[in-house]
């Protein structure tokens, strides 16, 4: 067992041993994982840190899974999405900033605080697309779709932390086969990742995030495939799709999804200039609009 250390020395040393490994930030990380350890803000670590802590191999051992890729967020068990905090584990796709563009462009279509819409999220993991969707329009109701159980527990969990007034339901199903009524948006951020490129992923992706979330099949598209069978009776009339995409896919999945009579009206591009949403409407739909 180890002594007592100083805080301002562990920290020293997680740095050390965080920035060997090649982690961006080690400093920050290093102060995360102390805070999360401590069950303090990180922010009252900044600065020299002459307190004493007792059996701080426990610290270390976070330390160490952090310096194997295990990814920050399932150590301290959650993930910042639109300045929101999302429990998050090894069973759920980790929230990631480029997903953000689909809220940014769906809340345009309903730009007031008062506004009223519904939406479905289908694949909906840790639930972070519905629930900013709803935390930032609170008349908006909606209903998030996943096959997993265990993801669909950290959903509601969320739910009941940020948006805890009953404005959330979730659903065990396959995509939208078992959704019967039409809704103003439809999100998703379906599994795209080639299965033969899922080997040559970062380590802390490939090795602890949930297949079942990356794995698109052979050409990545798999998961489009059968979402597209339901897509145009799943909105209404003036409804709208977002469909997050993989790097180069826009042009493969706008032709499936042409095959549905559904059109792509634009494609928003992620904070790295990638195309990573896909702005969808019914065709069939075109006089209402």
């Amino acid at each position: 067992m180890m002594k007592p250390r100083h805080i301002g020395g562990c920290l020293d040393e997680a740095t050390r041993r965080l920035s060997d490994a090649g982690i961006a930030g080690a400093r920050k990380e290093a102060r995360l994982l102390m805070g999360f350890w401590l069950n303090r803000d990180p922010a009252q670590l900044f600065g020299p840190q002459d307190e004493k802590v007792g059996t701080p191999e426990s610290f270390f051992d976070l330390v160490d899974r952090r310096v194997s890729r295990e990814p920050l967020s399932h150590l301290v068990g959650h993930r910042e999405f639109w300045s929101l905090e999302f429990e998050v584990s090894n069973n759920v796709l980790t929230p990631r900033p480029d997903s953000e563009i689909l809220i940014e462009t769906g809340l345009s279509y309903w730009p007031d605080h008062s506004d009223f819409f519904s939406v479905l999220d289908l694949g909906t993991g840790s639930g972070c697309l519905l629930l900013s969707f709803l935390k930032s329009r609170p008349y908006a109701i909606g209903v998030g779709v996943d096959v997993s159980g265990v993801a669909l527990d950290i959903a509601r969990r969320n739910a009941s932390f940020i948006v805890p007034d009953g404005r959330a339901q979730f659903l065990r199903a396959d995509w939208g086969s078992s959704i019967s009524k039409p809704f103003d948006l439809v999100v998703s951020n379906p599994p795209y990742i080639p299965s033969n490129d899922i080997a040559e992923l970062d380590a802390e992706v490939k090795n602890f995030e949930p297949l079942l979330a990356l794995d698109g099949g052979i050409d990545g598209l798999e998961a489009y495939k059968c979402l597209v069978k339901d897509l145009a009776r799943l909105i209404t009339p003036t409804g709208v799709i977002l469909l997050e995409i993989g790097s180069g896919q826009s042009g493969q999945v706008t032709s499936i999804l042409e095959t549905y009579g559904l059109v792509v009206e634009d494609i928003k591009k992620d904070l790295a200039g990638r195309n990573r949403c896909l702005v969808v409407r019914n065709q069939m739909n075109d006089a209402v609009k």
